[in-house]
């Protein structure tokens, strides 16, 4: 745009001079014009407007304007207006906080003013709660008969008033109950009729998706004292419905749910491990269901707790007859009562037990529900095991099994992984309070393991190898030490565990070295890099030490295959560069130019080891040695270095063959040359070099490779000794090797 608008300026061909700049000139003005004039409104809608795309509008106004002036004013306007914008933002932020903190006070206020309510209403509850009592006393001492017939009903709320009231009602309720179970398809054989059972309530409701509120079907529900029937309509036949589910009282919860318009005058039914949601018709019809379902709740609940106190009641065992056997009678008296002793299971707490383990389980009281079991353990541990006791236990096994269900779901990889390992301590803790300490640890680390496992894959590759090493190092080791301490929580008095920790340790090992090895062997990184690389992992690997855990031995296990790789692959480049140096040998002194480069020299041989090199320097700037015999000293110290960082006793027969033939390339070389060269200066430089080779590069390799493994190298002392045949006999023809 800017050499546009100077080739329009100058009159340059193609730059519109002269009218055509003129008129440039002009459009130009006049833009600046509109927009200055009503630009400002226009603008502003022009980029509020949905279809606006930001490319085609600067596209159409490097086209419009007239150089750069234009644009810059344009740039300021739009600045301008992102400041306007801002600044009205701002303001209306601070606007709408006044606006909330109003409105919290206010709803502090309600709030208030609703629980005086709430306590007006209960005190006025009770004044009226009072004088009905009262009133009943007064009757009861006008009419005594009266008072008995209350009495009785009061103490068994399905019991009627008389034996004929008693004989009609039931009679109405078995009527009430068939002829409407006759018009529900399927239901017939599951529930069979019975004396004790009737309808209490029923009445049309809608079922709404739990998760998404989404009406799913209308249905009509069957409320019997016992259990709660569910049935769908039938789109073609009025009146009629079909079997859908059948609840009993025993293991169902309610739970209203809060209004929240238009979802209204909904309910909850909780049966685990589902749960339901319906919709009554209107908020009266919605009071009545909440409280006929708590009302039925209780009177089943005080029919099972009387059935059980009479069983508990002891029984007159009934008179045998007489019998003429002489020895009948010493076997009855060895023979020990079954109902000698009676275990006591109308306590309050016995009977509600099976309850309150649902609403823990739908409350994820875990802990609660686990404390139940104790407890009621506790108070059967010494009791005989009887009818009603077997029953009790079969009702608290299936809530037993339903709570394992829950717990064995907290831990299952599926969940949120994020928290770390003591997210997952309330559930393994109460697993093994019930006994599963087996499938909490194996649940347990199977978390673990989808945790590193997912904490590896997003960890993001740099472009730097020895930064992503540091990076998964880090995460994964952290990770391996922070389960390792959770688990010697969780499971300090379980010790058949610890070695499923140790097989999954090891499993964690192998999915990290994969990760390592594509990272740095498979991209083919340098030996130095991959030596780096090794070290970091090993000094992670030590931090396991703290607890007691060496997996060094599996890290040198796994990685072995892939430093051999490298060690042999680094050993080829290094003998293909030495015989392309050896190819083109010349066999003269280095001539370093400068004593800043004869002095970098000097540092780089006395940090490869070769402490006398001074002796092979000359006059000036020269070095007494070929450029091959410098290169190949340095290349190898090199290789020694890095291959010692990754030595370990696995490593070490490939770790000396490299060096053995790396330097028989260099020995063949100078050999060679010895007997094949006829001038006798250059025969005496080679010798010189030779000398070199063997006598200060070989007893450094040797001293090095000792000092980092531990033990001598008896392949380097033979083959430094078999370069004694050349240096007495240089003129023999007889190759060394």
């Amino acid at each position: 745009v800017g050499s546009a608008a100077r080739r329009r300026n100058c009159g340059l061909p193609g730059g519109g001079g002269g009218s055509g700049g003129g008129a440039g000139g002009q459009r130009g003005a006049a833009m600046a014009l509109s927009l200055g004039e009503g630009g400002g409104s226009r603008l502003r809608r022009q980029l509020e407007s949905g279809s606006f795309a930001a490319g085609e509008y600067v596209k159409q106004l490097s086209q419009q304007s007239d150089g750069d002036r234009d644009l810059q004013e344009h740039r300021q306007r739009i600045q301008a207006l992102s400041e306007e914008t801002a600044q009205s933002l701002k303001r209306n932020v601070y606007q709408n906080y006044r606006q909330f903190i109003e409105t919290a006070r206010e709803i502090s206020y309600l709030e208030s003013e609703m629980y005086q309510l709430s306590h007006i209403l209960t005190e006025q509850k009770g004044i009226m709660e009072a004088v009905t009592q009262a009133l009943l006393l007064q009757a009861d001492r006008d009419d005594p008969a009266l008072g008995a017939r209350r009495a009785a009903a009061a103490a068994d709320p399905f019991l009627p008033l008389s034996a004929k009231e008693a004989a009609a009602s039931e009679e109405g309720r078995q009527r009430t109950l068939t002829t409407l179970l006759e018009k529900v398809e399927g239901c017939r054989d599951l529930l069979p009729e019975s004396p004790g059972k009737y309808l209490v309530y029923n009445g049309d409701l809608v079922e709404y998706d739990a998760d998404h509120m989404a009406q799913i079907q209308r249905v009509h529900a069957f409320l019997m004292n016992d259990c709660l029937l569910v049935a769908t309509a039938l789109p073609n036949r009025r009146g009629a419905y079909r079997y859908d589910a059948l609840y009993p009282l025993d293991g169902l919860a309610v739970v209203n749910v809060k209004d929240n318009p238009p979802m209204k005058d909904m309910f909850k039914l909780l049966m685990f491990p589902e749960s339901r949601i319906f919709q009554a018709e209107n908020a009266k019809i919605k009071k009545e269901w909440l409280e006929v379902l708590e009302e039925t709740k209780r009177n089943r609940a005080l029919s099972e707790k009387r059935r059980l106190e009479q069983e508990a009641l002891p029984r007159p065992a009934p008179t045998p007859p007489e019998s003429t056997n002489p020895f009948e009678e010493d076997e009855e008296e060895e023979e020990p009562s079954a109902e000698e002793e009676v275990v006591d299971l109308s306590l309050e707490w016995i009977q509600e037990l099976p309850e309150d383990l649902d609403v823990c389980i739908a409350q994820r009281d875990f802990e609660g529900a686990v404390d139940l079991l104790d407890k009621l353990n506790e108070y059967l541990g010494d009791k005989p095991v009887n009818q009603p006791v077997k029953e009790l236990r079969a009702k608290v096994d299936e809530r037993v099994r339903q709570l394992t269900d829950v717990l064995v779901f907290e831990l299952s990889p599926d969940r949120s992984l994020r928290g770390g390992p003591r997210a997952t301590r309330r559930a393994v803790s109460q697993l093994i309070r019930l006994g599963q300490s087996t499938k909490a640890c194996e649940l347990f680390l199977k978390n673990r393991a989808a945790a590193v496992q997912t904490a590896i894959r997003q960890l993001r590759i740099e472009g730097a190898t020895l930064l992503y090493i540091h990076k998964l190092c880090h995460i994964f080791f952290t990770s391996l030490l922070e389960t390792a301490r959770e688990f010697e929580t969780d499971f300090a008095g379980n010790n058949g565990c610890y070695s499923a920790f140790v097989v999954w340790a090891r499993s964690s090992m192998r999915m990290f070295v994969d990760a390592f090895s594509k990272q740095v062997f498979d991209s083919k990184e340098s030996l130095s890099t991959a030596a780096e690389c090794v070290k970091v992992a090993k000094e992670h690997c030590k931090q396991l030490s703290e607890i007691g855990l060496d997996l060094t031995f599996v890290i040198h296990a796994l990685l072995v295959k892939d430093i051999k790789g490298a060690l042999q692959s680094y050993k080829d480049i290094i003998i293909e560069a030495t015989k392309h140096r050896n190819s083109e040998e010349m066999w003269r002194r280095m001539n370093l130019m400068t004593p800043e480069a004869l002095g970098k020299l000097r540092e780089e041989m006395r940090s490869c080891g070769v402490g006398n090199f001074d002796q092979y320097t000359g006059d000036d700037c020269w070095v007494n040695l070929s450029y091959t015999v410098v290169a190949f000293t340095k290349q190898t110290m090199a290789f020694l270095e890095e291959a010692l960082k990754l030595y370990f006793p696995e490593l070490h027969m490939v770790l000396l063959e490299s060096l053995v033939e790396i330097i028989l390339v260099a020995v063949q070389h100078v050999d060679y040359s010895l007997r094949c060269e006829q001038d006798p200066e250059k025969k005496a430089f080679i010798r010189q070099n030779a000398s070199f080779l063997y006598e200060t590069v070989l007893p450094v390799v040797e001293k090095r490779f000792e000092e980092g493994v531990g033990k001598p190298a008896k392949q380097l002392q033979d083959l430094r000794n078999a370069s004694r045949l050349m240096r007495v006999n240089p003129e023999s023809t007889t190759s060394v090797v």
